[in-house]
């Protein structure tokens, strides 16, 4: 009897495990990304920033990967993977595994100008990667050696029109926003300056504080640093109003009507990455925009925080895009 009894037991038993066990592998089947996402992340995350360190999306990609790496409770080690206006370190992040553990710092020029400006550039930026998050947005400064007396956009306009083509301006590289953005500034202002491509804005910081070259934008956060040298001097700031930080200094619209320039900064993920996976990097990083110390730090800096969710970052991106590949086609600059 007891022997009978146990039997029925076990067999019971078995029955329930095989089902549950179906039901299991039933759901992994619909859903196979779940149990990845439950899993997410297991082991070090690598986030490439495809800048040289010292700008601005080096100093912001650093900081929302340390929050990260607080948030997920797992390394976010930065490899800045620089070359090619970011071209380099972005198309390898493009063909890296889509499991969420390579990420990348997009910015303006990586996702929006590059596009707009390169033939047959190695990556399409809304077909290769899942974008995670636009998280914030700085404008740039346009720094220029202390040696040319030019203290504003009208001073600037004048020495053009009385010293053509001695002046130089320092960019980002070919195609990048800060290339694309001088010359629609030029377009406008009715400027005559000699462009000089940089593998990153740290490398026209660098030669504009040297005097290789009479300008260059930048971010704020790469510019504060320089400033105190006395070698630079902040004339404008593309925002659409003075910034707090610098309330002293004009905006660029304040003399060509409509005119602003600066980046936006996100993290992006190969394409196919799990939809869990992207979801739960886009929910732990508004989380971390929405404390007041990150913000703080942000605006410390001139920046301000974008909370966005996955479809409002998509629709962000898009519109950018068609930005600069409208910018692209009346300055009629395209990189072969």
């Amino acid at each position: 009897m007891l022997a009978n009894s146990l039997l029925k037991t076990l067999k019971r038993s078995s029955a329930v495990y095989s089902l549950s066990l179906a039901v299991l592998l039933s759901f992994a089947a619909v859903h196979p990304h779940s149990a990845h996402a439950q899993t997410f992340p297991s082991k070090p995350i690598r986030l490439v920033i495809p800048f040289p360190a010292g700008g601005g999306a080096d100093y912001l990609g650093r900081e929302i990967g340390h929050k990260l790496s607080e948030a997920l409770a797992q390394p976010v080690i930065v490899d800045n993977k620089t070359g090619a206006a970011g071209i380099v370190g972005t198309t390898s992040v493009a063909k890296a595994a889509p499991d969420g553990y390579t990420l990348l710092i997009g910015t303006t020029g990586t996702h929006s100008s590059n596009p707009a400006s390169y033939d047959n550039l190695s990556y399409d930026p809304q077909k290769d990667f899942e974008a995670v998050s636009i998280f914030g947005y700085g404008p740039f400064v346009l720094c220029v050696n202390a040696g040319y007396p030019i203290e504003s956009i009208r001073d600037l306009i004048s020495y053009s029109k009385l010293n053509p083509d001695k002046l130089t301006y320092g960019s980002a590289g070919v195609g990048s926003s800060t290339h694309l953005g001088f010359e629609q500034l030029k377009q406008q202002a009715g400027l005559e300056i000699r462009h000089v491509p940089y593998k990153g804005l740290p490398s026209a910081m660098l030669d504009t504080l040297g005097g290789h070259v009479a300008m260059t934008f930048d971010s704020i956060p790469s510019a504060l640093q320089n400033i105190h040298s006395k070698k630079i001097r902040i004339i404008a700031i593309g925002s659409a109003k003075r910034s707090q930080l610098l309330p002293g200094v004009p905006t660029i619209g304040e003399t060509v009507p409509g005119y602003t320039l600066g980046s936006w900064y996100g993290v992006f993920a190969p394409a196919g990455t799990p939809k869990d996976v992207v979801l739960r990097l886009n929910t732990e990083i508004n989380k971390i925009l929405k404390s007041k110390e990150f913000s703080a730090k942000l605006e410390s800096v001139g920046a301000s925080t974008l909370i966005q969710n996955l479809d409002e970052t998509r629709s962000y991106l898009d519109d950018d895009i068609k930005r600069w590949r409208k910018v692209a086609h009346e300055l009629n600059i395209k990189v072969q």
